[in-house]
């Protein structure tokens, strides 16, 4: 059967390229006369009104222009223009990025892995696909796609209000945390959550200081905001808060640090807050995977200890339902509200409809804290797999730090320097395992002191049991391996 003949509109498109492609190599320079649409239309074997639709279009764009009465010809200034003695080439004024973006140039973006062949992965910040509640959210998803408004409108760039206020109940309930929903202002993932706070409250020269080991990415956005990043050491009970120096922000992940996993104490979370007085400076809370308890208690967020107005809280769903959702919230003191809502106007508008009323329904309905729940107890299971297989695998050549909470330990191997770490993480790769090293956490020595040990940041939430084992074992090979060639060199 022969095929189909392209519309009407391929055809045009297709003579546009074709003369344009004669503009571009000189066979038609300034001024030159094309053929009538007649004689065209022939050439082509089209009609008349084809040929017309497209000189037209090459008009509006410049490339042809004509006059009553005259055929249409090549616009003055297009061709290909001779090569004049001593001509710059244009690589000789290479694009200019301002001082923001020279800063953003230095970072490392990482490499995209594959993962497909590994005996396991422990990327810290995965999760399963199988427990994404695929029936509740496709049923929230559809409500809220049923629920047709009268026109499509640009939204609140704080968020829906219906969000909003499931948020601001399900603060209170899970965690404790008082707010109205004015002060909640919803994001594109944590990640925009701290690019906002840096923003607003950051000027080039400002000091910012941070948990070190901490969030690597909420470092490098500090440093790209111009500010100096002072690292703050951890210990059991979390950011070392006596005698941090003035700065106009501070950063910590206080209910679970991250990567080590200490909570911050009592009297640690009121000298911070005291000090956010006395400097005028304000607390970023990173609430990132308050979710997860196992041997301990909920901790209490530093926001419900804060009657000053200097904590903004930081929550996310990413380690909840999916990082892929790019879903987190900011709760903000009221005198800076109105700030971060016009900031986030001016960025993206606002997040996503969509997935906010789909959120706002889920926590409206109860299945988000009951999905909570039941992923609450499959990560303990994970979890209590992991460490039973460490504890049996690696015995005392390893150290296990972090357990409490959240998805994922840190090991330190404490038969392997430092400085070996990144050929472990070589060898380990090539026997099929997905092991990640802690050093890259740390701030850059000299500005920190770092363990003379090798670390090891393992995630767990998107394995299974069997998987979880097998990669432990392979751990436990390759590390027994390398500890022998080592030792015997």
């Amino acid at each position: 059967m022969p095929s189909e003949a392209p519309a009407p509109e391929r055809i045009t498109q297709r003579i546009c390229e074709a003369i344009k492609g004669q503009i571009t190599a000189g066979q038609l320079g300034p001024g030159a006369r094309l053929p009538s649409t007649r004689a065209l239309a022939a050439e082509w074997g089209v009609s008349r009104t084809t040929v017309t639709a497209a000189y037209e279009q090459l008009i509006a764009e410049g490339y042809l222009e004509t006059r009553q009465g005259t055929r249409a010809q090549v616009a003055q200034g297009l061709g290909l223009a001779p090569a004049s003695p001593g001509q710059v080439e244009l690589s000789a004024f290479p694009d200019r990025l301002s001082t923001f973006g020279q800063r953003l140039a230095e970072f490392p973006l990482p490499l995209v892995a594959n993962t497909e062949r590994l005996v396991a992965d422990f990327r810290y910040g995965d999760l399963a696909t199988a427990d994404f509640p695929m029936l509740a959210w496709r049923k929230a998803v559809t409500g809220a796609l049923l629920r047709r408004q009268p026109r499509l409108r640009y939204g609140d760039p704080c968020g829906s209000l219906g969000l909003r206020a499931a948020l601001q109940g399900y603060l209170w309930r899970a965690r404790g945390l008082r707010c109205e929903a004015e002060q909640i202002i919803v994001v594109n993932g944590s990640q925009q959550g701290l690019d906002l706070c840096a923003r607003l409250l950051l000027d080039p020269g400002d000091r910012a200081a941070m948990e070190d080991p901490g969030y690597n990415l909420a470092r490098q956005v500090f440093l790209a905001a111009g500010a100096e990043v002072i690292p703050v050491t951890v210990d059991r009970e979390g950011m070392r808060t006596k005698g941090l120096p003035a700065a106009r922000l501070a950063y910590a992940t206080p209910s679970h640090q991250f990567p080590l996993g200490s909570v911050m104490s009592a009297g640690r979370r009121r000298e911070l807050l005291a000090w956010a007085g006395q400097n005028g400076a304000h607390v970023i809370e990173d609430d990132y995977d308050s979710e997860y308890r196992f041997d301990i208690a909920p901790i209490p967020p530093l926001q419900a200890m804060d009657e000053a107005g200097r904590v903004i809280y930081l929550g996310t769903v990413s380690k909840t339902l999916s990082p892929t959702l790019r879903l987190g919230y900011l709760v903000v003191p009221t005198s800076l509200a109105a700030a971060f809502a016009k900031a986030k106007r001016l960025t993206d508008r606002h997040t996503p409809g969509l997935e906010q009323e789909a959120l706002a329904e889920l926590i409206g309905s109860g299945a988000y804290e009951r999905h909570v729940r039941r992923v609450r107890r499959r990560n303990g299971e994970r979890r209590a797999t992991l460490l039973a297989t460490l504890s049996e695998t690696l015995g005392d050549a390893v150290t296990v730090v972090g357990a409490d909470a959240g998805l994922h330990v840190v090991v330190w191997l404490n038969r392997v320097p430092k400085v070996q770490e990144d050929a472990l993480i070589a060898r380990a790769h090539a026997a099929g395992l997905g092991i990640y090293p802690v050093t890259p956490l740390y701030a850059p020595a000299p500005a920190a002191v770092q363990p003379d040990m090798a670390g090891l940041v393992m995630g767990y939430a998107s394995l299974d049991e069997q998987a979880i084992e097998r990669g432990v074992r392979t751990l436990g090979e390759v590390l027994k391996a390398f500890v022998a060639e080592e030792n015997a060199g």
